[in-house]
């Protein structure tokens, strides 16, 4: 095996031992060291939507002790092997019905299907005083994730976003960081995106509905159209109908260094105390072109956000399938995924799509480093154990509604951003774009009959 070379080895002095791997094994814990709750403090968990992310959600409950108590999904075929792997559990395709046969019988759901039916699915359970785990990004839509930020609160359950990069213990010491002055004043920010998603035409053929899967419930609230392979099981990501594209889908990801440190979501708070703050963020974009039907093949999106307490304004870019300038890492190689704080003291970048690491620049300024703040953020064994312990009354969910209602609401603001011409001018407070009405009325969809928030 090559040996790294003297740069790397330096490089790596930087890094958080957290690894930075793939989304489906990161800041998991090993279910043999889990703890081992009574019988009464265990969950009864529902999971809507199992046949992707959703079995490794359950799975990873299941091992903390939890009791997987009901399946829903509206494919049989996809969740044919979950509903085997909990045979105890009741088994459902639409997750209304599913809470209506359940009543009592469950604490808490995991959502984890495509993102046009987070919404309606989270704030279902919510009502009926459910704690949620919820996949990212929280929604498809900027208003959808305000009401589910604001019924979390309403009800006052339990949440948690599935960013799980967010249980990192670098992810956690690089906000301390900053948030303790070792980059000095923050007004810079750029985060990127190794790839894109369109553009998409809209496929015209009508084949058969497989007759494992109900089209319409996988529609849930989103418009009436045929079913096509091109949609489910796995490429509805792409489409804005159904998905977010590259940068809602890793913007909760990538992003949640610069959100958290920089102290974004202080934005989508009503200040009670002092003179008002400012709570205008102004975003423009520029697509390789507009897309309807998905995204652009490329973007880049330039966002004034105004000052927040004692911090300043800070320009922050979002780049799906391009990336900053070279010159701004000062040497350092820059990745095909980025986040990047440049300060008057120095710059914290992360490379690692999930922000499970970062490095300090310049190299030579930070060699060695070991100073900072003190810890203040409290550690976790993971993601899923911090939610569980959270509904037990055991500490709190490090990334609740709180802040992946806001995170998200920039990001398909962002989203938004890419079919309109011009500026786009929204306030945090209100949530209504005020310079463009046309672009006002992309901030939510009407639902279908049946379907409601």
């Amino acid at each position: 095996m090559k040996m790294p070379s003297g740069r790397a080895r330096s490089r790596r002095r930087f890094l958080s031992t957290s690894a930075c791997a793939g989304a489906g094994v990161l800041i998991l814990p090993d279910p043999r060291q889990a703890f081992a709750y009574a019988a009464n403090d265990k969950l009864s968990v529902a999971g809507i939507g199992v046949g992707g992310q959703g079995r490794g959600n359950l799975d990873t409950l299941a091992g903390l002790g939890q009791d997987i108590v009901a399946i829903c999904d509206v494919d049989e075929a996809r969740a044919g092997d979950i509903r085997q792997r909990y045979p105890r559990a009741k088994s459902f395709a639409d997750f209304r019905r599913m809470f209506d046969s359940l009543g009592s019988g469950v604490d808490a759901a995991v959502v984890s299907t495509p993102d046009h039916t987070h919404a309606v699915a989270a704030v279902a359970a919510m009502q009926r005083g459910l704690h949620v785990f919820c996949e990212k990004p929280l929604t498809r839509t900027v208003h959808e994730a305000r009401v589910l930020r604001e019924t979390a609160a309403r009800h006052k359950v339990v949440t948690q976003m599935g960013n799980q990069g967010s249980a990192s213990g670098a992810l956690r010491r690089a906000v301390e960081l900053v948030w303790g002055g070792v980059l000095g004043e923050v007004r810079e920010a750029h985060v990127w995106f190794d790839g894109g998603n369109g553009p998409l035409v809209r496929p015209t053929e009508t084949p058969p509905v497989p007759a494992t899967l109900d089209w319409d419930l996988w529609l849930g609230p989103a418009p009436q159209r045929p079913y096509h392979p091109s949609y489910v099981p796995a490429s509805w990501r792409g489409w804005r109908a159904f998905g977010s594209g590259i940068v809602g889908d890793f913007g909760c990801h990538t992003g949640n260094i610069m959100f958290r440190a920089l102290r974004l979501g202080e934005l989508w708070q009503r200040p009670h105390l002092g003179p008002p703050q400012p709570t205008l963020i102004r975003l423009e974009a520029m697509p390789s072109e507009v897309d309807v039907e998905g995204y652009p093949r490329a973007s880049r999106t330039v966002i004034d956000l105004p000052s927040r307490g004692n911090l300043p304004p800070v320009r922050l870019t979002l780049y799906a399938h391009e990336k900053p300038a070279e010159s701004l890492l000062l040497g350092f190689p820059r990745g095909g995924w980025g986040d990047l704080l440049i300060g008057s003291k120095g710059s914290l970048y992360s490379e690692c799509p999930w922000n499970t690491r970062y490095t300090l620049l310049p190299e030579a300024q930070f060699e060695g480093f070991q100073g900072g703040p003190r810890e203040t953020l409290p550690r976790t064994a993971g993601h899923h154990l911090e939610w569980v312990q959270a509904c037990q009354g055991k500490g709190q969910a490090f990334s609740g509604f709180d802040v992946g209602g806001p995170l998200t609401e920039l990001l398909q603001l962002a989203n938004l951003a890419t079919l309109i011409d011009g500026p786009v001018e929204y306030d945090t407070l209100s949530g209504r774009i005020l310079n463009s009405p046309r672009a006002d009325a992309l901030l939510h969809r009407e639902y279908r009959t049946g379907w409601q928030l």
